[in-house]
């Protein structure tokens, strides 16, 4: 396993897949990429044919060869490969060709780092990196091509560093992360779509001839797409076929796109979207593009979507809590909105306290001139007359209940009526002399300046050390429009977008390094920027607006091909629904929301005295399970609920002795059918009890056989069953 290069074929193995790519004459071919080949050069696949209109470099008289049919590597614009390409570069002369070959490669040890960016860290695993270098030797381009192999993840990342090492400064039009080419067409392509409060709807159809893909061009990651998607081939389920998975680690705008060639081939490009992108690159410069996370998997959209959620946990996700057990919260919004005093917030302490709870978060309202979303945001100063007392002193009650104590920001953001805003009118992102676009009520602060980060740094961390706080929500209520900065001169201003990620990269970077044992909470009106960028400063975030307990199902079914449990913010919400005036049970929310980090969105003091009894038992619980649920293996054993009666997944820990079976069903019928769930990831030969019962079965029945759901009574009802391995 790990890096082989046998006569310039480079072949990366992990536990069970193969990556491989081949020099030739100069050029860097994709041989091929999927179960373990060994060693063998997998270029016998390639036969040449003359096509008509797809010419040769210069050098070349063989007819049969031409970059526009062969599989590239790192394909660049101009030199007669007609298909999508990654690198797109303006010279001094005003041409835009790009003509890469091959330079060397170097096999290191460990995972590579890329400066100021997020990107997979070896931490425990085993790791090697392979850098490739491509050039452009008639203007002195370079190209180092980047992958990192982990071996027992089954997880090859691709990111490459542009380095101008000519005389003259170059213009970056586009600088993609990385291509992957197919040489067949018979795939299907599975995005994960979607609109504020209600993100990562999965969709799924056949790659046609031209281009199919997804894209943002607002600043983030967005709700309407999100940066993850899957190629398999036509008869792959969850537990059958081949499966390619593409994370972009990055936050900004992006662009995934598949494209089918004449000859039937596919290439697959991920990188930053190039609307409005223009990078210049002065001599000796360099710009790095974001990593994208591949996994293959030839067990079907399961086990890839398992190779992602190990991934992202252990070797993405940093810092404290990225182990150690996250507090059960109760967060105020849902439950006062702008309206609250120190007293109220006590209160609900006091009762969620009772019944488990762990940490009081206070939500947005309670800094500057903010009784509304209309004013405040940039006055990062508590509003005393609201907290009369100060934020210590609530602190500090609060803490005396036994509860934690966390707070909301929105740094990102500034309001025009608001102190900072009179002041830095140019500290937003503008353009003076035009009208521009408000959402929320709302401007973004321009963060590709330092000074603009650096006055919101100081504001948060005076806040943040000010009290005993252990937890942040960030939040981001709107996306960008009107992006110019004052900072940057007018041939520059292609940078912003770019530079806006990085500053907000930079931003978290040094806050949790301040405040390592804060506990911060990714959100963007719930799910607009949850990628696995963010969750490189985030281990949880905010997974939508949504809390109705059965949209919750579709979204965070959604949610589960690329990202782990852990990284899924849920809560609690009270009923009628606050975005949909549904009512569930209590019992269905909860288990709903323990398919996350967990945690209540409510007025506990209005709750009956039943549901605080439900409280308390749902908390109780969620302990309990903890460790299987956020580090267990997951499974979907149905659909969204779109074709399925039922709605079911199961968490199923490592070593098979446990399993956590979850069911919805979602509407009561007369007369009803009956059903029953294929239960996974248990030994065959074991027997598994049924906790709190005498009930017994065998691991190859409960999964062959399957467990019957019982009959329920009333719309959304739901089982939570828990299976234990019995040893006589």
């Amino acid at each position: 396993m790990g890096i082989i290069c046998k006569n310039h074929v480079f072949t990366l193995q992990t536990k069970h897949t193969a990556y491989q790519m081949k020099e030739e004459g100069g050029f860097l071919f994709h041989n091929y990429y999927g179960p373990v080949i060994g060693d063998m050069d997998m270029s016998y696949l390639v036969r040449p044919l003359d096509r008509g209109f797809s010419g040769q470099p210069q050098e070349i008289v063989d007819r049969g060869f031409s970059l526009d049919t062969r599989l590239l590597e790192y394909p660049s614009y101009g030199t007669g490969d007609y298909r999508d390409y990654c690198l797109h570069a303006a010279y001094e002369d005003g041409s835009q060709v790009t003509d890469l070959r091959f330079v060397s490669y170097e096999i290191k040890e460990g995972k590579y780092a890329l400066e100021g960016l997020p990107a997979m860290y070896q931490g425990e695993e085993k790791a090697e990196t392979l850098e490739i270098t491509l050039e452009d030797k008639y203007k002195n381009l370079q190209v180092v091509l980047y992958y990192g192999v982990f071996e027992n993840l089954d997880v090859i990342t691709r990111a490459c560093k542009i380095v101008n090492k000519g005389e003259y400064k170059v213009r970056l039009l586009r600088a993609y992360s990385m291509a992957l080419d197919f040489d067949h067409k018979e795939l299907d392509f599975l995005h994960f779509y979607g609109r504020h409060a209600m993100e990562r709807k999965m969709e799924r159809s056949s790659l046609q001839h031209g281009f199919q893909g997804v894209e943002s061009r607002r600043g983030y990651s967005s709700h309407q797409q999100n940066p993850f998607a899957v190629l398999c081939k036509p008869d792959a389920t969850e537990e059958y076929g081949w499966c390619y998975g593409a994370s972009f680690v990055y936050s900004g705008n992006f662009s995934i796109q598949a494209e089918v060639s004449q000859a039937d081939t596919t290439r697959l490009t991920v990188g930053i979207q190039d609307t409005q992108f223009e990078f210049h690159l002065e001599p000796g410069e360099c710009f790095t593009a974001p990593e994208v996370i591949l996994s293959f998997s030839d067990k079907g959209l399961g086990q890839l979507s398992r190779n992602y959620h190990k991934a992202i946990r252990n070797n993405v996700c940093r810092g404290k809590y990225k182990t150690a057990r996250r507090p059960v919260l109760i967060n105020n919004w849902e439950a006062t909105y702008f309206d609250f005093t120190p007293e109220k917030l006590v209160a609900i302490a006091k009762d969620a306290k009772e019944l488990g709870i762990e940490m009081l978060v206070m939500d947005d309202g309670w800094f500057g001139k903010r009784d509304s979303d209309f004013s405040g945001l940039g006055d990062w100063f508590v509003n005393e007359k609201k907290l009369k007392g100060g934020l210590k002193n609530l602190v500090e009650e609060v803490n005396k209940t036994g509860m934690k104590f966390g707070i909301w920001f929105e740094p990102e953001m500034i309001s025009e009526d608001s102190d900072l805003y009179r002041a830095h009118p140019d500290w937003a992102l503008t353009i003076p002399g035009r009208p521009f676009s408000r959402a929320r009520h709302q401007l973004v602060l321009d963060f590709s300046r330092e000074d603009v980060r650096t006055y919101i740094f100081d504001r948060m961390c005076e806040i943040l050390e000010s009290a005993n706080i252990e937890y942040v929500k960030w939040d981001a209520n709107r996306h960008l429009t009107d992006v110019w900065s004052a900072q940057l001169p007018a041939d520059r201003q292609g940078e912003v977008f770019h530079r806006y990620i990085l500053g907000l990269y930079d931003f978290l970077e040094k806050l949790t390094q301040r405040f390592p044992d804060i506990l911060i909470e990714g959100c963007s009106g719930g799910g607009g920027r949850f990628d696995a960028g963010m969750m490189y400063y985030h281990p949880q975030i905010w997974c939508s607006d949504d809390t109705d307990a059965i949209e919750r199902l579709e979204i965070q079914y959604g949610t589960s091909f690329g990202y782990p449990v852990s990284t899924v913010g849920s809560h609690v919400s009270v009923c009628p629904n606050h975005q949909t005036g549904r009512s569930v049970s209590m019992k269905t929310r909860g288990i709903v929301a323990m398919a996350g980090t967990f945690g209540y969105e409510l007025d506990i003091t209005k709750l009956s005295e039943d549901d605080k009894e439900m409280v308390k038992v749902q908390v109780e619980e969620f302990k309990k399970y903890y460790d299987l649920i956020q580090n267990g293996d997951y499974y979907r054993l149905t659909d969204d609920g779109s074709k399925s009666p039922y709605v079911a997944w199961e968490f199923a820990a490592e070593d098979q002795s446990e399993a956590l079976l979850n069911v919805v069903v979602l509407r009561a019928k007369a007369n009803p059918m009956l059903h029953t769930v294929l239960v996974k990831g248990l030994k065959p030969d074991a027997i598994y009890r049924v906790e709190g019962t005498e009930e017994e079965y065998l691991g190859s029945a409960l999964m062959n056989g399957g467990y019957p759901v019982p009959v329920l009574w009333d719309d959304y009802q739901s089982i939570q069953v828990h299976f234990v391995e019995f040893l006589h």
